[in-house]
C-alpha cells in the first residue's frame, strides 16, 4: 500500500496479545522495531504451546474413561490455544501482500 506521494504506508499489524480490557492490540512499524521482534517471539512461542497442548490433550481426549475433571481442563487449554493461533493466523494474514489480480478480478 502506498500514500499518494508514492512513499509505503505501515498497515497496523495485530499484535499477539490482547489490552487490558480484552481487545485486539495494534502495532504501527516498519516490521524491525523491539516490539515487533518482541510479537515475533511471542507467536512462536503461543504456536509452540499449541502443538504442546495438543500433543498432550490427545491421549487424554482419546481415552473414554478420562476424568471430567481433567477433560474439561484439556478442554479450556485447547481454547485458550486456539484463540492464540487464530490471533496469530490474523495477525500473519493481514500482513500478506494483496494478490495481483487480472482483468480486474476479485480474489
Amino acid at each position: 500500500m502506498e500514500h499518494l506521494n508514492g512513499t509505503p504506508s505501515l498497515a497496523p499489524r495485530l499484535l499477539p496479545w490482547p489490552s487490558l480490557d480484552g481487545k485486539p492490540c495494534y502495532l504501527v512499524t516498519d516490521g524491525g522495531g523491539y516490539l515487533s521482534r518482541l510479537a515475533d517471539e511471542l507467536e512462536a512461542v503461543q504456536l509452540a504451546t499449541g502443538a504442546d497442548v495438543l500433543a498432550l490433550a490427545r491421549p487424554l481426549l482419546d481415552d473414554p474413561a478420562s476424568p471430567h475433571g481433567e477433560v474439561r481442563f484439556a478442554g479450556l487449554r485447547l481454547a485458550e490455544c486456539l484463540t492464540d493461533a487464530l490471533r496469530v493466523a490474523g495477525s500473519r494474514g493481514m500482513r500478506l501482500p494483496a494478490p495481483d489480480t487480472e482483468d480486474g478480478e476479485t480474489p
